[in-house]
């Protein structure tokens, strides 16, 4: 992943007393850097509470943690909070309901580029999605560098994280949603029927949709490209995509 700078930043929390009463408090937290080896009574509760909530936890070198820290204070544990609370996968799909439209979700395959996230984001928002869903493991979360690319869409479009994301698209498949996944080697979008109840399922920036959850997908779509490289950017990819959805929404509405 992508090893982003964190000095400065705004939610950083540093300090042990400061990253138990976080997780007791109820907020969302990331991911927690802890200090290689460091074993003692607050680190394991620490560690209690972020296995607790599925938290991914690094352990690092004292020199890792010095270079994160804001304060100098960080007593041998950091903690990222997201810049926004998660919403749950229901709250996805009430929000569609609320607009009496079929679903039309962004599901994202460990994005670890915090800007990509931030872009695909703020094209869901625009596109009229009415949400997006990451996995916990192997992805970016909703990090500062996020909330910025995203330029505002952040507080207005829900963002569920999932432990296992196949097994939400078989979850949602009972809910009556069907999955296109972008792949080069697919069928080209404008063959498909991208109508309906859907999920749009990007993968990463280097492998793509992973083997688990494209065979999860109803649907593989490929963009036509002539140029004289083999991919676009994954944020580019989901906006393509994702508009060639809303054209065929709004021709299926006037239809």
């Amino acid at each position: 992943m992508e090893q982003e700078d964190l000095s400065g930043n705004e939610f950083l929390l540093e300090g042990r007393n400061v990253v138990i009463e976080a997780f007791r408090s109820g907020r969302a937290i990331d991911r927690l850097y802890i200090l290689d080896g460091c074993q003692d009574g607050p680190v394991m509760t620490i560690r209690r509470e972020a296995k607790k909530r599925g938290t991914p936890i690094k352990f690092v070198t004292k020199e890792r943690l010095t270079q994160m820290s804001g304060t100098g204070k960080h007593q041998g544990v950091i903690a990222v909070a997201a810049a926004c609370e998660y919403a749950q996968v229901e709250d996805i799909l009430q929000a569609a309901r609320d607009k009496g439209e079929a679903p039309f979700i962004f599901l994202l395959d460990n994005i670890e580029d915090p800007h990509n996230l931030g872009a695909i984001i703020r094209t869901a928002n625009l596109a009229g999605a009415h949400g997006v869903i990451i996995p916990k493991n192997r992805a970016a979360g909703l990090t500062a560098t996020v909330a910025r690319t995203s330029a505002g869409a952040l507080n207005y479009t829900p963002v569920a994280k999932v432990t296992n994301l196949a097994k939400t698209i078989e979850d949602l498949k009972k809910e009556g949603m069907w999955f296109v996944c972008a792949d080069m080697g697919g069928t080209s979008m404008y063959q498909l029927d991208l109508r309906g109840a859907i999920g749009l399922v990007i993968g990463n920036e280097g492998d793509g949709v992973g083997r688990l959850v494209k065979e999860k997908c109803d649907m593989t779509a490929a963009i036509p490209m002539k140029g004289d490289i083999d991919s676009l950017n994954a944020s580019v990819a989901a906006g393509v995509l994702a508009y060639e959805i809303v054209r065929q929404r709004i021709m299926g509405a006037r239809g």
